[in-house]
């Protein structure tokens, strides 16, 4: 994907616990549970409301190196994300955004949501994404969408 912004601009909002909410559909809260914030090894809860459906992620960094490279853990009841981001700047000075994600089910249930329905993972993946270029781009929030 590419954002119409600098890489060190969209590292800087990328970075940032306080403006997940601009763009993480149906993100409540988040908390700080281990390590320093933002770097490698610290744990964090993302708590999320879709309505008749809640969910609780830990994110894990498993690699901070802005602005280049983010990739972090997402572990939640059934089902563990692994995200690998890379950013690179474009000849135009604009931000190409990698985004690569591997879901791995921990249960059954999962498992046969993730064989049954492999697009809903990834249309919402895309969807984040697309809320992200919005929020960077033009300072687009879904908070209160």
């Amino acid at each position: 994907m590419i954002i119409k912004r600098p890489l060190v601009e969209v590292a800087k909002k990328m970075n940032s616990p306080e403006n997940m909410k601009h763009w993480q559909e149906g993100l409540v809260s988040t908390e700080h549970i281990s390590g320093t914030p933002g770097e490698f090894g610290a744990k964090m809860k993302l708590n999320y409301d879709f309505g008749k459906r809640k969910m609780e992620l830990i994110e894990t960094i498993t690699k901070q190196n802005f602005p280049k490279e983010f990739h972090a853990t997402y572990n939640t009841k059934g089902v563990r994300n692994i995200q690998q981001n890379y950013f690179e700047e474009t000849m135009e000075g604009h931000t190409k955004w990698i985004c690569k994600n591997e879901f791995q089910p921990t249960n059954f249930m999962m498992n046969a949501m993730l064989f049954l329905m492999p697009r809903a993972f990834k249309k919402q993946t895309k969807k984040y994404m697309t809320n992200f270029k919005n929020f960077a781009e033009n300072g687009t929030s879904i908070a209160n969408a």
